[in-house]
């Protein structure tokens, strides 16, 4: 059995399903149609293949600790998280990618997949695989052309062409179509010769790079030059700055699949959704009888068609229909479902404007738990602190502000200055501005803190750090 290696790109951002998909937590993050995250979900369903090999990542930089305690959540051990310092399209991923792995076997089966798609039927798709695998070996280029159910304006398309001699199940690409218009989407669909361009592939990694030398060698020389100055940076491959930076943005549609001769389809009927806005959550999700899609705590009466999720506090709504309501700490979106795709559109703005609620949530992330903005105002901030067993904060001082800690549950080692000293729940210390100081969980549970901030600047740049464990700068 020829071992196929999962490649995993988790570098999108999300934009179209914000104000819950943000830049430092975007929805492949998310645990969006099930209890599991979108990664999670991409990985786990390929568990019950026995010629799967451990996954290879390629991700954001500023994701990989929520991506490595995602997958030790789901006991999936990663060949290796491959870290962007810059985001550069999915040529460049892929292209490193290819390289690691033909290290140990040029020929190497690769299996690309986004990390942020929903498939319903997972049999189909194992079915898909073992059909484009069959057709890579034979030195094709497979993409999953997806079965079209509807007439759809935001894929683009894939036109089959005769069926390959040397790999059953397979078509030759005729042609890669972009976004078409409805009346053009229907024809597409009438025919049954076009499929949606799922964005998955499969294929051997040195027929893919012959092809990206031959296509686009600027673009294999600054992969390979990343990753040949690649540093190892605790369990992740941190991609050299200056040379992935230099490396040209560009789709692997655009640099190789809609030039190279060897391009292959397998058609596929897996109950796929790319997740791209909104409603595509509100098809895929379990309905009341007025075709409400409903999470966390809401109340609807005379209201249809409406897709709800409330995370903080609870959604009312009355004679309302065809809504999409996305209720988070900090933001409430409200939009009729034919606009969601114009949601990047307020992205848009609140980067212009110099906000933040493109970036954060009001509970932020870090490698050792996360903390939580509850009030704030003129020289103060007040913040709910979590810390993980065995966890602990860097060694740090800040110019601008003092703090005052206190232990709401759990056991917090504290280091201010030259002491170190326990506490538990209801006692407080002080760490006066410019003194070192450091914050540790050595006890079994979550350590849960408050955190009163005073001072002349609060921003979380003032932090200089001597020593981290997570070795962050």
């Amino acid at each position: 059995m020829t071992p196929i290696h999962p490649v995993i790109l988790s570098g999108g951002s999300g934009t179209r399903l914000w104000p819950l998909s943000r830049a430092a937590l975007p929805k492949q993050l998310l645990p969006l149609a099930s209890d599991f995250s979108l990664l999670q979900d991409t990985v786990t369903r390929l568990a019950n293949m026995p010629e799967m090999a451990a996954p290879l990542m390629v991700c954001n930089v500023e994701h990989r600790f929520m991506i490595a305690e995602q997958m030790r959540q789901i006991g999936s051990a990663p060949r290796a998280i491959v870290l962007e310092p810059v985001g550069r399209n999915t040529a460049p991923a892929i292209a490193v990618a290819a390289l690691m792995l033909s290290r140990d076997d040029p020929d190497t089966l690769m299996l690309v997949l986004p990390a942020d798609h929903l498939i319903g039927d997972v049999g189909a798709f194992h079915a898909a695989i073992r059909v484009a695998a069959a057709a890579a070996q034979k030195g094709h280029l497979a993409t999953f052309g997806i079965v079209a159910a509807k007439p759809e304006t935001g894929y683009g398309y894939i036109r089959k062409g005769a069926p390959l001699a040397d790999a059953a199940g397979a078509h030759q690409v005729a042609a890669f179509v972009e976004k078409p218009d409805l009346v053009t989407a229907q024809k597409y669909v009438d025919s049954g010769e076009y499929f949606w361009n799922s964005g998955m592939f499969l294929f051997r990694a040195s027929d893919f790079l012959k092809e990206l030398q031959d296509l686009r060698p600027d673009i294999l020389d600054a992969s390979r030059a990343a990753l040949d100055a690649a540093t190892l940076d605790l369990d992740f491959v941190r991609l050299d700055p200056a040379a992935f930076e230099a490396c040209p943005s560009d789709s692997v549609d655009y640099a190789v699949m809609e030039h190279t001769q060897r391009a292959a389809v397998v058609p596929a009927d897996m109950a796929w959704n790319d997740i791209g806005a909104w409603t595509a959550l509100w098809d895929v999700a379990d309905k009341d009888e007025q075709g409400n899609a409903c999470r966390g705590d809401v109340m609807l009466e005379n209201a249809h068609n409406n897709f709800v999720r409330a995370q903080t506090r609870m959604v009312a709504m009355l004679g309302v229909s065809d809504l999409v309501v996305v209720e988070t700490a900090d933001v409430v979106l409200v939009a009729h479902k034919d606009q969601v795709q114009d949601v990047k559109k307020l992205v848009d703005r609140l980067k212009a404007e110099k906000r933040c609620e493109h970036l954060i949530h009001k509970q932020v992330y870090r490698p050792w738990g996360w903390y939580e903005g509850i009030d704030e105002g003129e020289r103060f901030q007040v913040k709910r602190i979590m810390v993980k067993p065995g966890e602990k904060l860097s060694l740090q001082m800040h110019h601008h502000r003092a703090e005052h800690w206190i232990v709401v549950s759990g056991t917090a080692r504290v280091t201010c200055g030259e002491s170190v000293a326990l506490l538990s729940e209801n006692q407080s210390t002080y760490i006066p501005l410019g003194t070192s100081h450091r914050l540790e969980n050595p006890g079994k549970i979550d350590l849960h803190m408050i955190e009163v901030q005073s001072g002349t600047y609060l921003g979380e740049d003032d932090i200089v750090r001597f020593e981290d464990i997570y070795q962050r700068s």
